[in-house]
């Protein structure tokens, strides 16, 4: 990927809802060149899309836990993740190494929810679970590491794309 790429995914990452005209200032490229860019990013996968952050104890899911999953039989088919799509409450699901098959990422109410989903997650794909609950979260959803060099390197543009200074 191109130097100049990877300074639009950093700022696209760090704040989604930029303008074009803000971003190619950040950039120092033309409107259109940005937006040029952008598009072709969108269309290679590089940019999967853009979401709001919501706060989730804003949303009454205050409880967040980790659960990790393994099954039962490993000589079956490897399809918890396909058992477990239906249930709203689980927010990611991460194939790991390790012991475990799976790690959950769990969103909830409370106590009595966590307790009623591990139940449905049991039943639902065979599985075994072990459950770490969070109790702070100091960061969460970080903007990719881009490298360094590139923002230092970089200079804005002054109208019609020159550089000033």
């Amino acid at each position: 990927m191109e130097e100049i790429d990877r300074a639009i995914v950093a700022e696209l990452a760090v704040d989604g809802r930029l303008s074009y005209t803000d971003l190619a200032e950040r950039v120092g490229l033309s409107v259109s060149a940005v937006h040029q860019r952008v598009r072709r990013l969108e269309q290679r996968g590089v940019i999967g899309g853009y979401a709001a952050r919501v706060s989730f104890e804003a949303l009454d899911l205050p409880l967040t836990a980790f659960v990790a999953i393994r099954p039962f039989d490993p000589s079956q088919p490897d399809d918890a993740p396909e058992r477990l799509a239906h249930l709203p409450e689980i927010d990611s699901c991460y194939s790991v190494a390790g012991e475990d098959f799976y790690l959950l990422l769990l969103r909830v109410a409370g106590p009595t929810d966590l307790e009623r989903v591990l139940q449905e997650i049991r039943m639902a794909a065979s599985v075994t679970t072990r459950t770490t609950v969070v109790l702070s979260t100091p960061y969460e959803s970080r903007p990719p590491r881009i490298s360094a060099e590139v923002s230092g390197r970089l200079r804005p543009r002054g109208p019609a794309g020159s550089t000033e200074g």
